[in-house]
C-alpha cells in the first residue's frame, strides 16, 4: 500500500517531488511565446518527466518511486473527475443536434480507424493503438490519460500517445486558419464554411482543448460565433470520454472472456472515475458555485493535471521505445488525414441536413 507506515515518508516526497516538476512546467507554460503557441502544461510536464526519466532517475531515491506512482495513478483519476467542472450539459445543448453529431461521428470513426490501422495494419501493439487513437479522437493528453487506466498499460505507452497528440495537434493549430483564410472562407459551393460550420468543424476534429481554442483567435476578425461553436463542440468532445471508456471496458472484459478458458470468471471492467466525471459535469450544470471558485478549481485541476502527466514521463525510458519503429507516426498521420478531410465532409454533410 503507498500509505502504509513504511513507505509513507518515501511516497509523500515522490509526490512532492513530481509537483515540483509540475510547478515548473506550469511556471514555463505562462512564458509569453509559449502561451502564444498553445502548449499546455500538460505537455510540457511530460516532456520534463521524460527528460528525469533518462538521465537523472539513477539519483533518485527507490522509496520515492511510490509517490511518483501514485501521482500516476490515484492523482489521475482524481484530476479526471473534477475535469468535469469545466463543462455544463446547457453548453452542449446550445451547440445543437449538428455539432453532438459531428463530436459523435468523429469520435467514433477516428477511435476505431486508429486502432485498426496502428495494430491491424502497422504493427504496433494494441494498448499502444488505443491509447494513440484516443488522444485523436476525444482531447489529446488528457483522453490519454484517462484511457491508460482503463487499459492498465504500461507508461512509456502512453507517454508515444501523447507525443502523436502534440505533433499532430501543433500542426492542426497553424494549418486550420491557413485554411479557412485561404481557401474556406473566400471559396463558392461545397468548400465553403460559415464561421459556425468552422467552428463545429476545428471542434470536432482538433486535437487539444487549448489548440482549439486558439485556432480561432488566429483567424483574423472572426466572429466570435465561430470561437463558441468550436469550443462547446470541444467540449462535447471531452464528455464523450466517459461513455466511451466505458464502452471501451465492456469491450475489453468481453475480449478477455472471449479469449479466456471457457468458464473463468473474467471481471468487468468500468471505469468509475469516467461515471464520477459525468456526475461532475451534471452537478456544474446546476451552477451551484459561485464562477470564480470554479475558475480556482480547474486551475488547481490543471496542475494535478500537470503532476499526473510528469509522473507519467518519469516512467518513459527511451529504451522501451525501441522495436516501434515509424508505426505510431504513420497511424498518427492516417488519423490525421481522416480528421482534416473526412472531419471536413462530414461537418459539411451534417450541417446541411440540420
Amino acid at each position: 500500500m503507498p500509505f502504509s507506515p513504511q513507505k509513507r515518508k518515501g511516497t509523500m516526497s515522490g509526490i512532492l517531488f513530481v509537483a515540483i516538476f509540475a510547478a515548473a512546467a506550469t511556471f514555463i507554460s505562462d512564458f509569453p511565446a509559449v502561451k502564444a503557441l498553445g502548449i499546455s502544461p500538460l505537455v510540457i510536464g511530460i516532456v520534463i518527466g521524460i527528460f528525469y526519466a533518462n538521465t537523472l532517475h539513477n539519483q533518485t531515491p527507490e522509496a520515492w518511486q511510490g509517490g511518483i506512482t501514485f501521482s500516476a495513478k490515484k492523482i489521475l483519476r482524481f484530476a479526471i473527475v473534477f475535469y468535469g467542472f469545466r463543462l455544463t450539459f446547457q453548453e452542449i445543448i446550445d451547440v445543437g443536434l449538428a455539432g453532438f453529431l459531428v463530436s459523435l461521428i468523429m469520435l467514433a470513426s477516428t477511435f476505431i480507424l486508429g486502432t485498426w490501422l496502428g495494430h491491424k495494419i502497422f504493427g504496433m501493439e494494441k494498448d499502444t493503438s488505443m491509447l494513440t487513437a484516443s488522444g485523436a479522437s476525444v482531447c489529446g493528453a488528457a483522453a490519454v490519460l484517462a484511457t491508460e487506466p482503463v487499459l492498465k498499460s504500461e507508461e512509456y505507452k502512453a507517454a508515444i500517445a501523447v507525443s502523436m497528440v502534440v505533433l499532430f495537434g501543433t500542426i492542426s493549430m497553424f494549418l486550420y486558419p491557413v485554411l479557412y483564410t485561404a481557401i474556406i472562407e473566400p471559396a463558392a459551393g461545397f468548400l465553403h464554411m460559415t464561421a459556425k460550420e468552422f467552428g463545429i468543424y476545428v471542434g470536432g476534429t482538433i486535437h487539444e482543448v487549448a489548440q482549439v481554442v486558439a485556432v480561432p483567435a488566429s483567424v483574423p476578425g472572426s466572429p466570435k460565433e465561430m470561437a463558441d461553436a468550436a469550443v462547446i463542440v470541444k467540449m462535447t468532445r471531452v464528455i464523450m470520454i466517459a461513455p466511451m471508456l466505458i464502452i471501451l471496458g465492456i469491450y475489453l472484459s468481453y475480449s478477455a472472456k472471449k479469449e479466456g478458458a471457457a468458464g473463468e470468471k473474467v471481471k468487468l471492467v468500468i471505469p468509475w472515475f469516467a461515471v464520477y466525471f459525468i456526475g461532475v459535469a451534471g452537478f456544474n450544470s446546476l451552477h451551484l458555485v459561485p464562477a470564480d471558485i470554479v475558475n480556482i478549481i480547474n486551475e488547481i485541476d490543471t496542475f494535478l493535471l500537470t503532476m499526473a502527466m510528469t509522473a507519467l514521463g518519469m516512467g518513459t525510458r527511451f529504451a522501451k521505445f525501441k522495436g516501434l519503429g515509424l508505426a505510431p507516426v504513420y497511424t498518427a498521420s492516417a488519423m490525421f488525414v481522416w480528421l482534416v478531410v473526412g472531419g471536413f465532409i462530414v461537418t459539411k454533410a451534417v450541417c446541411s441536413v440540420f
